[in-house]
């Protein structure tokens, strides 16, 4: 679909913010008859089978609330990722073209920015309704507005969009829909290997981990769920599994009820992680970071497509 930005006399018939809104609408338009809103049953399906696998321990214990968060953020930055992969490559010869008849590079990145961050709202709203649908135990109080609901929401928010403009980024570098889908995997394992909870990391792929939307984004749901406020059931579940040992079932049978709890306390207090503690610093911290990714892939996008040009093709 391309759009006209010039009079037939050849003046300039819009600018930036004029070209913004003409992109804008173009987007939305898509969005209606050529069915783009597809993207939101299928985040509804994702967080459904997030809710099934995690949901019965999310913000109960440590150990299920480390893994679901793993699968709150994994599930984001798939969404994120589908949003904007192939969304400027794919019509990167349109976009050559109305470049050199007057096409401001930064309107029509900005149309994207702000289309993508209206998907990610919806599928933000949605995600959460499914979790809420599906029986997840929501704590009550959240670090900055003073409800979890909204401040997860944020976080959520941040996560997604962040991985939507990393793909946008990919879409403005790479010239084809088949080489953004070639890199978009080895970017899905980066994040989850880098994430550090599915695979523990040292020395340099540590460091290395800080430049991941995954790390962060852990960091600010495990944070806003009060991880290390909550009990730690390790302990408790190894002595479960060793039952058929007779010193272990007897050591395991003589504890009490009051017994298992304060023994879950003191293994959380061994396990606490000062990057999740419950403090508005903390989360505003990680949104500033997740927000920065989400600004630095924008602007690396913008200033790659500055070179359309340039195609050969």
């Amino acid at each position: 679909m391309q759009i006209k930005l010039w009079f037939s006399d050849g003046q300039r018939r819009t600018g930036r913010l004029g070209q913004t809104k003409i992109y804008l609408g173009k987007l939305f338009r898509i969005f209606i008859h050529e069915r783009d809103w597809k993207v939101l049953p299928m985040s509804a399906l994702i967080a459904f089978m997030v809710a099934y696998v995690v949901g019965k321990n999310m913000f109960i214990n440590m150990e299920g609330t480390k893994i679901g968060s793993l699968a709150f953020v994994c599930c984001c930055i798939w969404n994120g990722f589908f949003n904007s992969i192939q969304v400027v490559c794919r019509e990167r010869p349109i976009i050559k073209r109305e470049h050199r008849a007057g096409l401001h590079i930064s309107s029509y990145i900005a149309a994207h920015i702000i289309y993508q961050a209206f998907l990610c709202i919806l599928q933000v709203i949605i995600t959460l309704t499914v979790y809420w649908f599906a029986g997840m135990n929501f704590p009550s109080e959240g670090l900055v507005t003073g409800s979890f609901v909204p401040d997860m929401a944020i976080t959520l928010f941040l996560i997604t969009f962040a991985s939507d403009m990393m793909a946008l980024m990919v879409s403005c570098i790479v010239r084809t829909t088949t080489s953004a889908m070639t890199v978009m995997p080895f970017l899905l394992i980066v994040q989850l290997v880098f994430a550090g909870v599915a695979f523990p990391l040292h020395g340099i792929p540590e460091k290395l981990s800080s430049a991941t939307i995954s790390k962060w984004g852990i960091y600010a749901v495990c944070t806003e769920s009060n991880y290390n406020g909550l009990p730690s059931t390790i302990v408790i579940k190894e002595l479960q599994m060793f039952r058929s040992i007779p010193e272990v079932a007897e050591l395991y049978n003589a504890l009490s009820k009051e017994n298992k709890e304060n023994l879950e306390k003191y293994t959380a207090q061994y396990l606490n992680v000062d990057h999740y503690d419950y403090q508005v610093n903390n989360i505003l911290k990680e949104w500033g970071i997740l927000l920065a990714f989400a600004v630095l892939y924008a602007l690396i996008g913008m200033v790659s497509l500055e070179f359309v040009d340039y195609d050969k093709r």
